[in-house]
């Protein structure tokens, strides 16, 4: 029997990741929640075979958010924690990627110390790392890159935080973007504006680590009208820089270009 590393305690909620989508990458301490656990509240991005390890007698509960698409308001979400840690209940509040990398885990977690509730973190494994290793691109390099930025495509939203954007292109820092989807022919034009080459290596992969995974090897300039060609669907990664540069030999090493039917990829790039 597999051993409990630590006792989730009635009238506690765990903010647990729940990683980028293969169950193989839950961290011991997160499977072990969902073992323990009486309530679980989970995401849209949670996949199947990770709600299949949670406690058989646990209650689900849906409290996921998409773009344009919300079962719950974020106070609303909150406010079920704390009632349910009231109750005296075992409850795991379960984020896909890591609860504190553009989860809204510190939302919920200041609210349950405003509320007085007892929580614990567990980490999970960040959709934009594990999507770049999934697909054969390194986050760093000693040859490519000293630094990496994430940032989230809400960037984009109005044109509010165009310099921002600039701001990042000017980094000379790869860029891996999270929820940029229906943003990205936005922000690649930003990009552009501010300094980046059109040529710039990109690389998009959605459903990452999971049966789904789709990649698709791109330039800056071309990137929306790739994506959409490929109808590429959300969630999804997007990295932009140098290190994209590398996926070619990379992927090939671990048969992603051979044997991966859904790789979908641009000849210039990998060319370049």
């Amino acid at each position: 029997m597999t051993p409990v590393l630590s006792e989730l305690e009635p009238g506690t909620v765990w903010l647990v990741g729940a990683g980028p989508g293969d169950p193989g990458l839950l961290t011991l301490h997160a499977y072990q929640a969902l073992q323990q656990a009486e309530v679980v509240v989970y995401d849209a991005l949670i996949a199947q075979p990770i709600l299949d390890l949670v406690n058989p007698a646990a209650v689900l509960e849906f409290a996921g958010k998409r773009a344009g698409n919300h079962a719950c308001t974020q106070a609303e979400i909150a406010e079920r924690l704390i009632a349910l840690a009231q109750q005296g209940k075992r409850v795991v509040r379960l984020k896909g990627g890591d609860p504190f990398v553009f989860g809204r885990g510190g939302e919920e977690a200041l609210a349950l110390v405003a509320a007085g509730i007892s929580f614990r973190v567990v980490p999970g494994i960040t959709s934009g790392l594990a999507a770049l290793a999934a697909a054969g691109i390194p986050a760093t390099t000693r040859a490519t890159n000293s630094a990496i930025t994430f940032a989230t495509g809400h960037f984009a939203d109005n044109g509010i935080h165009d310099e921002k954007l600039r701001g990042l292109a000017k980094s000379g820092h790869p860029l891996v973007l999270y929820m940029a989807v229906k943003s990205l022919g936005a922000v690649a034009n930003v990009l552009i504006e501010g300094g980046l080459a059109p040529d710039t290596p990109v690389a998009i992969i959605s459903n990452a680590t999971t049966a789904r995974q789709k990649i698709v090897d791109t330039r800056l300039d071309s990137a929306h009208s790739d994506a959409i060609a490929a109808n590429v669907q959300a969630p999804a990664i997007i990295a932009i820089g140098d290190i994209v540069r590398l996926r070619p030999m990379l992927a090939e090493g671990i048969g992603l270009l051979d044997t991966n039917e859904d790789s979908v990829a641009n000849p210039a790039l990998v060319q370049a």
